[in-house]
């Protein structure tokens, strides 16, 4: 017996699938998009796939566009390659990850580049045979 759920091995080869269907599409406009992820209910019946795009803010805005309004293609393209009783229903979503990613090794590369503070110095300890004058003037 397997080890994990049929959704997730079915998700796999959805992810499979859409990845080599968004390659082939030949939209005027669309980046260069990479399917990141897929998460799939478990009754097979929606998902939501992740997708990162490669270029400015107006080009993740227009892939986006152009995703969402290819999900009808998409999915019967899906339809024909994957033998399921149901085609699930297909929701795009942007990947914030990689930009995440990106942004942390900034901030570790800008710490790393950044002088060391150094710790503060704390004032020398008087040696214990030297009495402190008030010490004196009570014996």
């Amino acid at each position: 017996m397997l080890s994990y759920k049929r959704s997730v091995r079915v998700g796999e080869l959805i992810q499979q699938e859409v990845s080599r269907i968004v390659q082939e599409l030949k939209e005027p406009g669309l980046g260069f998009v990479t399917i990141t992820g897929l998460k799939l209910t478990d009754d097979l019946q929606s998902a939501r796939i992740f997708y990162s795009v490669i270029g400015s803010d107006e080009e993740v805005e227009r892939t986006g566009a152009i995703l969402k309004a290819s999900i009808p293609l998409i999915r019967h393209q899906i339809s024909q390659r994957v033998k399921l009783r149901r085609t699930p229903t297909i929701e795009f979503e942007f990947d914030t990850t990689p930009a995440h990613a990106n942004r942390i090794f900034t901030l570790l590369e800008q710490i790393n580049r950044e002088p060391a503070v150094p710790e503060p110095k704390e004032p020398p300890e008087e040696p214990r045979h030297k009495k402190k004058k008030w010490e004196k003037e009570k014996s």
